[in-house]
């Protein structure tokens, strides 16, 4: 059995996605809720959060966890912060990934052995003091609640970070099985639905040779069931309501249901104004639901946005490039190659986007039959990176002019 496990290792890790659910460990700051442990620098600390301020965010946090030295809560959104900024730059968050089979993005950054301590450091804490919790009453809901955060945290740690399946899929299900605990003891702690929730889907999701073989290592899914509680934690105004839209929009981008996902993304980007992904969503659903001149229209504006200084130093550079792709869909070669061209002119543009960018540009040039243009785009390719998929187009894209 473990030797059909391993061969089939991809699908299983997608069980890691119950953890996007908890990389967001805030409620919307513009609702109402209560936050644990009751700190008044919470309100700035999850406003940074959710606005990609991790920094900020992680200083924040920082400070609460210092007046609460022994509240796991506070260890655990430490911990979600400090993981999320490092997984951002290692660029293993790209959502785009998570709407395929795959679900998982693949790091492009190797991870800082200084923040894998750190982040090993407050899942132990957390642990300790969940733990130490339980031993004097196993019924502690808050703290099962917890504890399941927390293995979700490793969960994401183990699996995105050390590219550790086996070990991440265990504390998955482990996170998956605390909550489920703390759902039969309070059936209305809603925010443990979403853990829950995503586990379902993910798992219902598998094909069934997989399905069958999980099923004896005695795990389950249902994707209506983990829907349904999704649903139920994104509109229940707790502390995981607006992480369970998120995961929710991305499980039902998988199923085409991009109307009701665009919903959950356009009700959700007003209140975090300084963070791109939101929009930039709206314009991908928009897209992948065959509404392009709107979505072209979202896109610019996402670029707009970011060229007036509404993003502040984040990459919405990845606006033009999406934009490219769309008008290269429609074979507007002209106005592609523009669309990939403007990425260039941001001042500290992710070299990954960028190159993506000037393969883009250096194929429509090609289309254009503007082969000298082309040439050197395919040459600022291979120079930015010549060891990776890029480079390998590139150089034989120099060599033989690109057709669609």
């Amino acid at each position: 059995m473990l030797y059909f496990l391993s061969r089939h290792r991809p699908a299983l890790t997608a069980v890691i996605l119950l953890v996007l659910a908890r990389v967001c460990l805030a409620a919307d700051p513009a609702v109402s809720a209560t936050y644990r442990p009751s700190d008044a620098l919470n309100q700035s600390a999850f406003e940074h959060y959710y606005n990609l301020d991790y920094d900020a965010a992680i200083q924040d946090f920082e400070r609460i966890l210092a007046r609460h030295p022994n509240d796991p809560f506070a260890v655990n959104h430490l911990l979600s912060a400090i993981q999320v900024r490092e997984l951002y730059r290692m660029g293993a968050m790209n959502t785009g990934e998570y709407a395929n089979d795959s679900f998982l993005g693949q790091a492009h950054h190797p991870a800082d052995p200084a923040q894998k301590e750190r982040i090993k450091q407050l899942v132990q804490q957390a642990v300790k003091l969940e733990d130490a919790e339980l031993s004097r009453n196993p019924n502690n809901v808050d703290m099962l609640y917890a504890r399941g955060v927390t293995r979700g945290q490793f969960a994401l740690y183990t699996a995105l970070i050390e590219r550790a399946w086996f070990s991440s899929l265990r504390n998955a299900v482990g996170a998956r099985r605390d909550h489920e605990r703390v759902l039969e003891l309070d059936p209305k702690y809603t925010d443990a639905k979403l853990v829950v929730g995503a586990h379902n889907y993910v798992m219902g999701s598998l094909s069934l040779a997989v399905k069958i073989a999980v099923a004896l290592a005695g795990l389950s899914g249902d994707k209506n069931k983990g829907i349904q509680y999704l649903n139920d934690a994104y509109h229940s105004n707790g502390e995981t309501s607006v992480d369970a839209g998120v995961v929710l929009m991305v499980f039902l981008r998988r199923e085409h249901r991009y109307g009701e996902a665009f919903q959950i993304a356009s009700a959700i980007a007003p209140r975090f104004p300084h963070n791109y992904l939101f929009p930039l969503e709206e314009a991908n659903l928009l897209r992948a639901s065959g509404k392009n001149s709107e979505a072209e229209e979202q896109y610019r504006r996402v670029w707009q946005n970011g060229r007036d200084g509404k993003y502040g130093g984040l990459h919405y550079e990845i606006a033009a490039l999406a934009l490219g792709d769309l008008l290269r869909s429609e074979k507007n070669y002209q106005a592609a190659a523009a669309a990939y061209e403007l990425v260039s002119e941001v001042t500290g543009a992710d070299p990954e986007l960028q190159q993506k960018a000037n393969l883009g540009a250096g194929e429509m040039y090609d289309q254009l039959q503007k082969r000298d243009l082309a040439v050197k785009k395919y040459e600022a390719v291979v120079a930015a990176n010549s060891g990776n998929a890029e480079a390998d187009k590139a150089r034989k894209r120099m060599k033989e002019a690109y057709r669609e």
